[in-house]
């Protein structure tokens, strides 16, 4: 068992099921998450789902989950990485200073920094995305590749101490990825 906490950034409109995997997900394996949102409160999630038909994923309400601290209580040395997640909260999250700065923070200490779906925004927005192998939600490729990165296809790509994804659909990649990543650490 692992005292080591792991930051999870999101906020309303976050995705349901990348949040609930990713607390379970690290709770099963011996870590501690903590979700960091604008607010300390009840957050309501979303549920991005493809229906035969549509061209985009269609989005319903979903689950609520609690936020623990606010970004400004956030201290990056408590945690040994940081996911952000994906959903419509990145689409704002991205514009908060607070934000961003954690997200330079975590990478100028050279901690991992995991991100699914449109949480890439998050990371390009932080400059991260320069010179870097990223995945991200089919519909950010372009936000992707304007940002000087390189878009690939892969379900989870790991470039350095990044590991991104493409949306839930690619959890079982992605977290054989990112627990590849946390064993590095203990090893």
């Amino acid at each position: 068992m692992s005292d080591a906490q792991i930051l999870i950034v999101t906020g309303d409109a976050g995705e349901s099921y990348e949040t609930l995997y990713a607390v379970h997900r690290f709770r099963e394996a011996g870590y501690r998450p903590v979700i960091a949102a604008p607010s300390k409160r009840a957050l309501h999630l979303v549920i991005h789902d493809f229906e035969p038909g549509w061209d985009t994923y269609v989005e319903r309400p979903g689950y609520l989950v609690n936020s623990d601290l606010t970004f400004d209580d956030v201290r990056t040395a408590d945690y040994v990485a940081v996911l952000v997640l994906g959903g419509r909260a990145p689409e704002y999250l991205r514009h908060n200073p607070k934000v961003i700065s954690l997200i330079q923070e975590f990478d100028s200490k050279g901690k991992w920094i995991f991100a699914i779906c449109h949480g890439v925004q998050v990371l390009i927005t932080a400059g991260l995305a320069q010179g870097k192998r990223l995945t991200a939600y089919e519909h950010v490729r372009c936000e992707v590749e304007a940002a000087g990165g390189e878009y690939i296809t892969n379900q989870a790509v790991r470039c350095g101490k990044l590991v991104t994804a493409q949306n839930w659909g690619s959890h079982p990649e992605f977290y054989r990825e990112i627990f590849s990543c946390l064993k590095e650490r203990r090893d």
